[in-house]
């Protein structure tokens, strides 16, 4: 089986470090996906704004090296407890493949390289390449009592975050809100806790500067 990439995601993030690390934490994170040109089909989507989430198939694209290894540490476990590849969501796996689920803000049929789907909560960063795309069905997809392993008992943490002023008046409102959402989740590696250490995170055409003790972020500059 040969995949062909159809589309490609934009986003505020040029790299992995900052993404959230599952699709649906950060619901103010705006991105677009542009179809590749054999796939600017408007038939292609027709219907589809009748959904209101989407499915998204996806290559981990900025995975350096092959998947060897049979246990990864997911990030929610503090990086150092290991489960199996195929009880994870690690990005290091035999086939590097994602599999996200966004919320369908808009159908932009008249713009530029259109047409553009606007979805929000995307845990890619700008350039993924797009293998397919499905819509989300209550019906079959949503199962509420499921059970789910380690992350039952692992709440996500999340931080109280200090933004100034003068960093605050570079970005426009959604960007900035969004930020704050990003940043309460911790970017850095979770077994990384030196609040000496000041981190630098791209995120819309800039370089993001932080430090983190204890259960605050601040961010320093910009």
């Amino acid at each position: 089986m040969i995949l062909k990439e159809i589309a490609y995601f934009h986003s505020p993030f040029t790299s992995k470090f900052g993404v959230p690390k599952q699709s649906g934490l950060v619901d103010e994170l705006e991105g677009t996906i542009e179809f590749a040109s054999e796939f600017r089909n408007k038939d292609m989507l027709r219907g589809i704004e009748d959904f209101d989430y989407l499915w998204i198939i996806w290559q981990f694209s900025a995975n350096p090296h092959a998947a060897t290894s049979p246990l990864v540490r997911p990030p929610l476990l503090g990086g150092n407890e290991k489960v199996g590849v195929f009880a994870s969501r690690s990005p290091f796996r035999p086939n590097a493949m994602g599999l996200s689920s966004v919320r369908l803000s808009r159908v932009d049929y008249t713009a530029e390289g259109g047409p553009l789907l606007y979805v929000r909560g995307a845990d890619l960063m700008d350039g993924t390449p797009i293998f397919d795309i499905k819509p989300y069905v209550s019906l079959s997809d949503c199962h509420p009592e499921a059970r789910c392993g380690f992350v039952d008992s692992h709440a996500i943490r999340r931080l109280s975050v200090t933004v100034p002023s003068h960093v605050r008046r570079l970005f426009t409102e959604e960007q900035l809100l969004a930020l704050v959402k990003v940043l309460e989740l911790d970017p850095r590696p979770h077994y990384h806790n030196d609040p000496s250490k000041t981190y630098g995170m791209p995120y819309a055409g800039r370089d993001v500067k932080f430090r983190v003790e204890g259960d605050r972020l601040l961010v320093v500059d910009v």
